[in-house]
C-alpha cells in the first residue's frame, strides 16, 4: 500500500513538473536578437555571415530598396539592373537562403530611399491621381517581396518603414494591402513606424507585431550613465507597454541603435556626419540600458540592431562615429547580452 501511494505521488510529481515546464516554455518567448544587414553591392557569402553568428544574433533584417525622385513623385523604381545586388529581389533571396542555411531567422524589410535623403515619413502626393499611381507602384514593390518571402519561408515581413503620412492618409489602402499579403504569405507581419508616431498607426490590430524604430530621445547629457539612461527610458517604456496592452500585440524594435558620439542619446536618429566627437562608452551604455529595460519583458519580442555591414573586417572601427558597433567596444555589449539571452 505504501509503495503504491509512493508511486502515485511520484507520478503526480513528474506530471506537475512537466506541466510547469511546459507552461514556462510557452510564456518564455525566445527574443529576436537581430541585426539590420545593409544591402551590399556584392553578393553576401558564408564568410560574411560568420561575424553575425559570433555576436550571438539569431535573426537578420534583409533590406532591399526602392527609390523615389522626391516626396511627391508617384513612381517607385525598384529591382532594376542599376541597383546593387542586395537591393534587388535576387540578391535578397540569395541572402535569405544563406541566412536560413546558418539557422538565422529573417525579417524581410523593403524600404524606400528618396533622393537627397529626404524623410520618407513626409511622402505626400499632390493629387488623388498621383496617390493612386503611387499606391499601385508601392503595392507592386511590397507584393514582389511578399511573394519571395512566402517562397523562402521568411519568418517576418515588414510592410513599410517610417511612412506615417502615407499610412495615416491612406489607411484603407494599407488594410487592403494586408489582406492581399496574407493571401500569399503565412508568416508574421509588422510595419516599422518612427518612435514619435507609433501610437497613431491605425492598423496595428491587423498585424502581428507593433514595429517601432526606437530612436527615443533619452538625455541631454554629453555622456549619461546606464542608470541615468534607464531612468529616462521609463516614460517611453510605459507608453509602449500601454500600447501593447491596448492592441494586444507585442512590441518589436524593427530598428534600434546609437552612434558612438557625445550626446548620442539626445537625438538618437541623427545620422549627420558633422559631429566629430567619438564616445565609445556612451554607445555601450546606451545599448546596455536598452537591453536591461526591454529584453526580459513578456510584451516585448526583441529587435534589430542598426546597423550591420556585410564586410565586417572593414566596418566601423574606433575612429568611426556612425551607428554600427562593429569593431568598437559596444560590440562586446551586444555579443554578451545576446549570448546571455540565448542561455536564459
Amino acid at each position: 500500500m505504501q509503495k503504491t501511494l509512493f508511486n502515485s505521488r511520484f507520478t503526480f510529481l513528474i506530471i506537475l513538473i512537466s506541466v510547469l515546464t511546459s507552461c514556462r516554455g510557452q510564456n518564455s518567448e525566445v527574443k529576436l536578437n537581430g541585426v539590420s544587414l545593409v544591402a551590399s553591392r556584392e553578393p553576401v557569402s558564408e564568410s560574411h555571415i560568420k561575424p553575425i553568428l559570433e555576436v550571438n544574433a539569431n535573426a537578420v533584417a534583409v533590406m532591399p530598396f526602392a527609390f523615389l525622385e522626391n516626396l511627391s513623385s508617384p513612381d517607385l523604381k525598384f529591382n532594376t539592373e542599376r541597383q546593387w545586388e542586395g537591393e534587388r529581389v535576387d540578391g535578397a533571396r540569395k541572402t535569405t537562403q544563406l541566412l536560413h542555411s546558418k539557422g538565422l531567422k529573417v525579417m524581410m524589410k523593403p524600404q524606400i530611399w528618396i533622393r537627397r535623403g529626404e524623410f520618407t515619413g513626409n511622402i505626400n502626393m499632390i493629387s488623388e491621381e498621383d496617390w493612386k499611381k503611387f499606391e499601385t507602384s508601392y503595392e507592386e514593390f511590397i507584393m514582389l517581396y511578399a511573394k519571395m518571402a512566402a517562397e523562402e519561408n521568411v519568418e517576418i515581413l515588414c510592410l513599410g518603414t517610417e511612412l506615417f503620412a502615407f499610412a495615416n492618409e491612406r489607411t484603407v489602402f494599407w488594410e487592403q494591402l494586408i489582406v492581399k499579403i496574407r493571401d500569399i504569405y503565412k508568416g508574421k507581419l509588422t510595419y516599422a513606424e518612427n518612435w514619435d508616431k507609433v501610437e497613431r498607426v491605425a492598423f496595428w490590430n491587423k498585424l502581428d507585431f507593433i514595429g517601432v524604430d526606437a530612436y527615443f530621445p533619452l538625455s541631454e547629457g554629453k555622456s549619461p550613465t546606464i542608470v541615468e539612461l534607464r531612468k529616462s527610458w521609463k516614460p517611453h517604456k510605459i507608453q509602449l507597454q500601454n500600447l501593447s496592452s491596448k492592441v494586444d500585440k507585442k512590441v518589436l524594435f524593427t530598428e534600434y541603435g546609437y552612434r558612438n558620439t557625445d550626446y548620442a542619446t539626445r537625438e538618437p536618429w541623427d545620422s549627420s556626419r558633422e559631429e566629430t566627437s567619438v564616445n565609445n562608452e556612451l554607445q555601450s551604455n546606451a545599448l546596455m540600458a536598452l537591453y536591461q529595460e526591454f529584453w526580459r519583458e513578456e510584451w516585448f519580442s526583441g529587435g534589430f540592431l542598426w546597423k550591420w555591414f556585410h564586410n565586417h573586417e572593414k566596418a566601423g572601427g574606433l575612429d568611426d562615429n556612425q551607428f554600427t558597433p562593429q569593431n568598437k567596444p559596444a560590440l562586446n555589449v551586444v555579443k554578451g547580452f545576446y549570448g546571455e539571452m540565448i542561455t536564459d
